[in-house]
């Protein structure tokens, strides 16, 4: 009896030491900016618990698909996920509030968005039976031509590249076709007329050698989707006040180093831009105006959909 507690101890201690293990699923390989910040969060939460706590990130869709991250999560298959807030919106039309076009604009107004959004959206969250942890965008959308724009009739009759709802809601308030395109299809697409122009980040215009294809980047900033982390419910809810202190301190961290990467990785793309023969402009007051139009008309809509939430929230961001 005295040996079989001895090894129980043993076991309990070495159980102890070990620590908790989790798994993190992320759609993003292990060279974007977002990957790298998680792997720096994870390290942090190992460092701050003392080792209680061993994240395993599985970057690259590797462990889910990017449409199962959420799913996987809030059932428990595990631990912590990352994914756009916007990928939600189907679910809850709230979630959609971060790709509202022309709304905010650059990188300070949208950290008041997401501060006028932020109860809203951990509430939403809760109910679904995750726990936010931080929250980190990605460089705005601009617009990419092979001419410049001189005015929103530009617009009118062109093929506009569209990768979701919002864009190709976009394309067509400004009378271009929207045409669904893969990222990794852009180059094709613009050498064979399928697309006339796109709107996306610099980073995807550095990815694919945009210069190839196009000479100019207008700056708008139409919108700066974000992508949210968060932990199952019933996994944080295990934990005790001390360790979830010390978590939210590593997520803290994170959500601020992760806004400042993200601005990094926007000018220095913008410079491989440039110096790769793009011109960069910003657009002129009567094209922003045009653009502001299209963004009030998609805010209506939006509105329609979330009610009273949605108005508080857009008239906190407009105060």
């Amino acid at each position: 009896m005295k040996k079989l507690l001895i090894a129980t101890s043993i076991l309990l201690s070495l159980s102890a030491n070990a620590g908790t293990k989790w798994n993190m699923a992320t759609p993003y390989s292990e060279s974007i900016f977002h990957t790298k910040n998680v792997h720096e969060f994870a390290q942090d939460v190992a460092k701050i618990t003392e080792g209680k706590i061993d994240i395993t990130v599985h970057s690259g869709a590797s462990l889910y698909k990017a449409p199962e991250i959420f799913k996987a999560v809030r059932s428990g298959q595990v631990e912590l996920g990352e994914v756009l807030i916007a990928s939600l919106g189907n679910d809850n039309p709230l979630f959609k509030i971060d790709t509202l076009p022309f709304v905010a604009t650059d990188y300070t107004s949208a950290k008041k968005l997401w501060m006028a959004s932020k109860a809203a959206i951990t509430q939403a969250l809760d109910k679904k039976g995750a726990v936010l942890l931080y929250v980190v965008p990605w460089p705005g959308q601009n617009f990419y031509t092979k001419t410049p724009i001189t005015n929103v009739d530009y617009f009118k009759g062109k093929k506009l590249r569209s990768y979701n709802a919002t864009t190709a809601e976009v394309a067509a308030n400004l009378g271009a076709s929207p045409t669904t395109i893969e990222s990794s299809n852009i180059p094709q697409a613009f050498s064979t007329g399928q697309i006339d122009a796109m709107i996306t980040s610099s980073s995807t215009g550095v990815a694919s050698q945009s210069w190839d294809f196009v000479n100019y980047y207008t700056r708008v900033n139409a919108w700066l989707p974000k992508n949210m982390v968060f932990i199952n419910k019933k996994t944080w809810r295990r934990l005790d006040s001390k360790m979830k202190e010390d978590i939210r301190a590593a997520a803290a961290d994170a959500e601020t180093r992760g806004w400042a990467m993200s601005k990094k990785i926007n000018a220095d793309n913008e410079k491989k831009l440039s110096a790769n023969g793009i011109t960069i402009s910003d657009a002129d007051s009567q094209l922003k105006k045009a653009f502001q139009s299209v963004g009030k008309k998609m805010s209506g809509e939006w509105l329609e959909t979330t009610g009273t939430q949605g108005k508080a929230i857009l008239e906190t961001y407009y105060k």
